[in-house]
């Protein structure tokens, strides 16, 4: 099942009362397979060959392209980007070893640009993955949610959110904020976190998107684990839970980027159109984060009564 709608029909399998109490996988949440993108930066930089990783088939491909999103529902904070001119890459998200196989490891740290081996730029960035697709190659740091595709359809209505997690986290009491060539340092926490969000979407005659909040499951991890904790679970909140996003952004039917406008709180009896899955090392959002927050992930799967 290589496109983008046969995988979500498998996810949604779980909606149906033939499979009622039951665990689903999520696709490709095992983190077995990886799509290795080799993607040459620019002379400039040294013209070296970057591997950029994707959850997604095994395969690799060659060539500074976008990534083709049909073939599954993860994307992440790795960046292909192209920036007047200048092709750069950044990894935050990879493949590690796990417990009984391969993973995800989701790492806080600086994407540095080296010009004639001297480090110019760095910009620091928070390893994430999310369901959705990064729309590439990006072309800026303003507002970089906005180069995002938040979400992918969905109709399930699942009670808890299971997963297998372990966290390194530096805990030195200090964040930093670095963009460009601004870097400050101040006190505060930065905790993982793990989201999930079910939506009703619906797009107006403006091709405006607009939502409603179905359910919610949240769960943020300020501390190193003692080795993995196996099968967390995550409850899924129906009605109000907490804050309404108000900084996420979808395409919409004419292909143009739009923020999700989150205005309020469906009941129980709503129908789900989209689900957002967002995991990563940090919790402070764009450009803010504890250095070193290191969180590994696998066995992701949607648990429903």
């Amino acid at each position: 099942m290589e496109k983008v709608e046969a995988i979500v029909a498998a996810l949604l399998l779980a909606a149906s009362p033939a499979f009622a109490q039951r665990i689903e996988p999520v696709p490709f949440g095992d983190f077995e397979q990886w799509t290795r993108r080799e993607i040459k930066e620019s002379g400039i930089l040294g013209g070296n060959v970057r591997t950029v990783y994707v959850i997604g088939p095994e395969e690799t491909i060659r060539g500074n392209i976008p990534y083709d999103y049909s073939r599954t529902i993860w994307a992440s904070s790795n960046a292909y980007a192209r920036v007047a001119g200048i092709t750069k890459t950044s990894v935050t998200v990879e493949p590690a070893q796990g417990p009984d196989g391969l993973c995800a490891r989701l790492t806080t740290r600086f994407a540095e640009c080296k010009v004639a081996g001297v480090v110019n730029i760095s910009v620091l960035a928070t390893g994430s993955i999310y369901w959705g697709k990064m729309l590439e190659p990006v072309t800026g740091i303003k507002d970089p949610f906005s180069m995002m595709d938040w979400g992918i359809p969905f109709t399930g209505k699942p009670s808890a959110l299971l997963l297998d997690i372990c966290t390194e986290l530096p805990n030195t009491g200090k964040l930093v904020r670095g963009t460009t060539f601004s870097h400050k340092e101040f006190p505060g926490e930065d905790p993982c976190q793990i989201m999930l969000l079910l939506q009703h979407r619906w797009e107006d005659a403006d091709g405006n998107i607009h939502a409603l909040r179905v359910g919610t499951a949240i769960r943020r991890i300020g501390q190193s684990t003692d080795g993995w904790v196996q099968d967390m679970r995550i409850p899924v909140v129906y009605g109000e839970h907490v804050n309404l996003s108000s900084t996420l952004y979808a395409v919409n039917s004419r292909g143009e980027r739009k923020p999700i406008l989150e205005e309020g709180w469906a009941d129980e009896k709503t129908p789900v159109t989209h689900a957002i899955l967002q995991i990563s090392a940090g919790s402070c959002g764009a450009f803010t984060g504890a250095l070193g927050n290191t969180l590994y992930v696998d066995n992701i799967r949607l648990e429903y009564d």
